[in-house]
């Protein structure tokens, strides 16, 4: 069972999905406009937000870069454009999955299912503690040497994906699906953008790693100095 914000605005796609994600024992919250749904967010904090991106208040990108301004909730958006670029933008934007319109309500059941079972291991493990790089899952809190590294969603999310197989190499298109839910690929210029921007704040660059180690047509691994070879 989870909490779930549903912001909707058109009165038949709210009700139907309403009453159908409460038959499958979640507790739901709807509303109509996107102003409410940040308002809820920050005074209810449910544990998915099933969010429109064709709100009559607000533009549902803004809606979704207010909710990250307050909350680290999983948000779900649903949209109609299915190209690549549209895609990536959102989730970039910090949207956690998404579902094509138009979508059945056990399609909506089983991504929220997902999202969390995702968050489950994130909130539950301890921090990682790697040379002089801290890693706190719980708060989303990094520190190098001591002093805090400000990451977005995104930076955070993809440094996660490797610190959880520290020593190992990860693939670009293992990246792409568990960070940002692409696992088709496609996408790999994501990566390296997000690389670069990662290892810019660890304090280090592709040509002087530190703690990101690029293998060459394979992929990146996360190891301390001593052990990055």
């Amino acid at each position: 069972m989870a909490r779930v914000l549903l912001v909707e605005d058109d009165d038949a796609i709210r009700t139907s999905l309403s009453t159908a994600l409460t038959a499958a024992g979640h507790v739901v919250t709807a509303l109509a406009g996107g102003a409410d749904g940040v308002a809820a967010v920050a005074r209810d904090k449910p544990d998915v937000l099933l969010l429109d991106l064709g709100l009559p208040d607000l533009d549902g990108r803004d809606v979704l870069a207010m909710v990250r301004s307050v909350s680290d909730v999983p948000v779900i958006v649903a949209t109609a454009r299915d190209d690549d670029a549209s895609v990536v933008a959102l989730l970039d934007a910090g949207a956690d999955d998404y579902v094509i319109k138009p979508f059945s309500s056990a399609q909506i059941d089983a991504r929220i299912r997902a999202v969390l079972r995702r968050r489950g291991p994130e909130q539950q493990s301890e921090a990682l503690q790697l040379g002089a790089l801290s890693i706190d899952p719980r708060s989303r809190e990094v520190t190098v040497d001591g002093s805090p590294v400000d990451l977005t969603r995104k930076e955070f999310d993809l440094l996660l994906a490797l610190s959880r197989r520290p020593g190992a190499v990860v693939t670009k298109r293992e990246l792409l699906a568990e960070v940002w839910g692409l696992p088709w690929g496609g996408g790999d210029r994501t990566v390296d953008v997000h690389l670069s921007w990662l290892r810019r704040k660890l304090g280090e660059t592709a040509a002087q790693p530190r703690f990101l180690h690029s293998v060459r047509g394979v992929g990146i691994k996360l190891a301390a100095p001593e052990a990055g070879g």
